[in-house]
């Protein structure tokens, strides 16, 4: 019973030591260290969306600079990696109906894209996904000022969580 007991206790002792084996996934670059400065042209659009591109890209952008030490450029010729991109589509459907009018009072906006980011001397690619799908919904005013007013947030909003998950998937590769 005694040498069970001090079996017991040195294995308890043992994985105190060392620990459970658990990490935090992803938690540092993916990327190459020889990367310092991305470039992020425009994205294409390939959508009748007008601006969409140019939402993406600049919030894209910010959220390299907020929460990344890389240095972003629009230059492909002047960075380590180039970060493209292409809107594939973009859709708007109803979501939510006025019960008395039968109007549509909430959409729902979601657009597919396809992003790769390709390391500039060796040209290989160190991310690529045609599934990046992003959803976000707003609400219609029966008021045509205040519908035109809600558009542009938005967009901004859909553009902002856009680059918050590019940005994670292309620095920890999820």
């Amino acid at each position: 019973m005694r040498k069970h007991l001090i079996l017991i206790l040195t294995l308890a002792a043992t994985s105190l030591c060392f620990g459970c084996g658990y990490r935090v996934a992803n938690r540092s670059d993916a990327l190459p260290k020889n990367i310092h400065v991305i470039a992020v042209p425009a994205l294409e659009n390939a959508t009748t969306g007008y601006r969409i591109e140019q939402k993406l890209t600049s919030a894209t952008v910010h959220e390299f600079l907020a929460t990344t030490s890389y240095k972003i450029t629009s230059e492909p010729g002047s960075a380590d990696a180039v970060l493209r991109g292409k809107v594939l589509t973009l859709e708007a459907v109803p979501l939510l109906f006025d019960t008395r009018s039968g109007a549509a009072t909430t959409m729902l906006v979601t657009v597919r894209c396809e992003v790769t980011l390709t390391q500039t001397d060796t040209q290989k690619v160190l991310f690529h996904t045609d599934k990046f799908v992003f959803r976000n919904e707003y609400e219609i005013s029966t008021n045509v000022k205040s519908f035109f007013e809600e558009q542009d947030p938005a967009l901004d909003r859909l553009a902002k969580d856009f680059a918050q998950r590019l940005v994670a998937s292309v620095t920890e590769n999820f």
